[in-house]
């Protein structure tokens, strides 16, 4: 199951109470106050791991939570630090409090991690309290309550290159054909129900390409399916636009409407790095598409490439074109 959206309520660990205590040893007539401090409580971490792609394994976990720290205790002894909590996250993951909004992380490379739920201090012990005019406190402190927070975990897709189009345009196929995924592929709309990544070699060379859902006009607005996962093109360098030039709709309007959408969700999208991409070159019934086509790319100023995923044709020079550009994206 891909899920990229979970809510958790963490809870750090309450620190331990400080010890009221009086050393009484035989032959030490004045041993005074011994009592030692709380422990610390323990912190909730969320950490980022290559070993998850989704936030599925949290999908049942609502709430997390610390131990406390140990009581203080007499002989000058500290209570033990509670132990931390550590939630694996899958790399991309955006942390956010429900409550205010404040992003408090975005987890990308591997082994970064952040507190989310920093627990309570320990109180201390009546040994801190001894003063010339007090030199037998009967009190300690109590310990701090550890943080509690809601949060909201937002998985956004680490891929260099997102195939982007309208539904059925030939994403699926086009991945399928260059690299090792196999996301399913049929002959009718919103087939692909979830993002899926691949990885693309050439020659020494990878790259991780995601192909998005296909988007409708409206999208960004929540029409259609490909809504929830635009967040994910947010951290590609690269776009691949697919068209279909089998397809009797212009080649104008397919590309006005996933521009106009990318925009909507973030302004900054139509001007990152694109590569115009016509499939379906082995059903074109009418060989001034590939005219239109250059026509249309000369216009937005974008380089193109006319391919057929099925017979692979084209493959080859869109690679090329893709691993020669991606490095200045």
């Amino acid at each position: 199951m891909f899920l990229d959206e979970v809510r958790l309520l963490v809870k750090a660990g309450d620190g331990g109470r400080g010890c009221v205590s009086f050393r009484r040893e035989k032959f030490v007539p004045r041993g005074g106050p011994d009592g030692g401090d709380g422990g610390r409580g323990g912190h909730v971490i969320l950490r980022a791991t290559p070993e998850y792609n989704t936030l599925a394994h949290l999908y049942h976990k609502h709430v997390v939570k610390a131990r406390r720290g140990e009581h203080g205790r007499g002989s000058n002894q500290s209570g033990a630090a509670g132990e931390d909590v550590v939630v694996l996250v899958p790399c991309g993951t955006l942390v956010r409090d429900l409550q205010t909004g404040e992003v408090l992380a975005d987890l990308v490379t591997p082994g970064q991690q952040v507190i989310v739920a920093r627990g309570g201090r320990g109180g201390r012990g009546n040994q801190h309290f001894a003063t010339p005019t007090n030199q037998a406190p009967r009190y300690a402190e109590e310990g701090e309550k550890g943080e509690e927070r809601h949060l909201q975990l937002e998985l956004k897709l680490i891929a260099d290159v997102g195939l982007v189009g309208l539904p059925n345009v030939g994403k699926s196929t086009l991945l399928s054909r260059v690299s090792a995924a196999r996301p399913k592929i049929a002959d009718y709309p919103f087939t692909t129900l979830e993002p899926h990544l691949g990885v693309v070699t050439w020659g020494e060379r990878s790259l991780v390409f995601a192909d998005i859902p296909g988007l409708i006009a409206g999208a960004s607005m929540g029409a259609g399916l490909g809504h929830r996962f635009l967040k994910h093109i947010e951290r590609c360098r690269m776009l691949l636009h697919l068209v279909d030039l089998a397809s009797p709709t212009p080649l104008r309007e397919q590309v006005e409407v996933i521009r106009q959408e990318l925009s909507l969700f973030d302004p900054s999208l139509p001007s990152r790095t694109t590569i115009l991409v016509g499939t379906k070159a082995d059903a074109m019934t009418s060989p001034e598409r590939r005219e239109e086509l250059a026509l249309l790319a000369e216009k937005l100023a974008l380089s193109y490439v006319v391919i057929s995923a099925v017979t692979g044709s084209g493959l080859e020079e869109l690679l090329r074109e893709v691993f020669s550009r991606v490095g200045q994206a």
